[in-house]
């Protein structure tokens, strides 16, 4: 299993923009280069390098795209606190917060208005876990959709947390899709799902896998892909 490690002795944190951020270092046995990023909640510098590459080039590479890496977290939108905005990003709209502490505690969406009881103290996980669960349903909704598109057998979804990828297909044909998307208007998270419903059946990017794409999914995917473009960090900003 490959996981991301700090930089060891030689300086794993750099300075961008007056902020101090951990240089996280990850080997990967088929790289042949090295690769920066900024994590999409501007938290960490990431370096994927090869097994022969040692940290220390890691590091100094970090340092001299110092530029690029602070034009990079100029765009790292502010964190948005739910709880505290009394406001929750749900299907491409912000829909109201409405707790109080008779109410029950399974939350109930209406008129643009989320209304549960429960603790304070543990609203913001339980607003998580809401958005997890609405996320797993629209999932099932459309990949049972596109997979009858396709003539398929409808795939199983699994949730993922992932920081970087919004969805993936397993040589097992397991759709895993990044559970954010629910906060994300309709016609973008149904074409990340039909994306990867069209991997069960071409698993590249082949003309036949966008021609197949194009048939299963009912909107623009280059609009759809603009969107997570422009807007696909923001989705980070809400819980950590």
């Amino acid at each position: 299993m490959i996981e991301w490690l700090r930089g060891e002795a030689l300086e794993p944190e750099i300075t961008i923009a007056g902020r101090s951020l951990p240089i996280e270092i990850r080997r990967h046995p088929r790289a042949r280069r090295l690769t920066l990023r900024l994590a999409p909640d501007g938290s960490a510098v990431r370096i994927t390098l090869p097994r022969w590459c040692a940290s220390k080039e890691a590091i100094a590479f970090a340092h001299a795209r110092a530029a690029w890496l602070e034009v990079q977290l100029a765009k790292v939108p502010e964190a948005h606190d739910p709880v505290a905005s009394g406001t929750l990003p749900y299907r491409g709209e912000e829909i109201a917060i409405d707790w109080r502490a008779d109410a029950p505690r399974r939350p109930v969406l209406a008129d643009g208005r989320l209304t549960l009881g429960g603790p304070e103290d543990t609203l913001a996980r339980r607003l998580q876990r809401w958005l997890e669960a609405e996320a797993e349903r629209h999932f099932s909704d459309d990949a049972a959709q596109y997979c009858a598109r396709a003539g398929l057998a409808v795939a199983p979804v699994r949730l993922t947390r992932a920081k970087r990828r919004w969805g993936s297909c397993s040589s097992e044909g397991v759709l895993r899709l990044n559970w954010r998307l629910v906060m994300a208007p309709d016609h973008v998270r149904r074409s990340v799902v039909a994306h990867e419903v069209a991997h069960l059946v071409h698993f590249d990017h082949s003309p036949a896998f966008h021609a197949l794409l194009d048939r299963l999914f009912e909107g623009e995917v280059e609009e759809a892909n603009a969107w997570l473009s422009r807007h696909g960090r923001k989705l980070y900003a809400s819980f950590s």
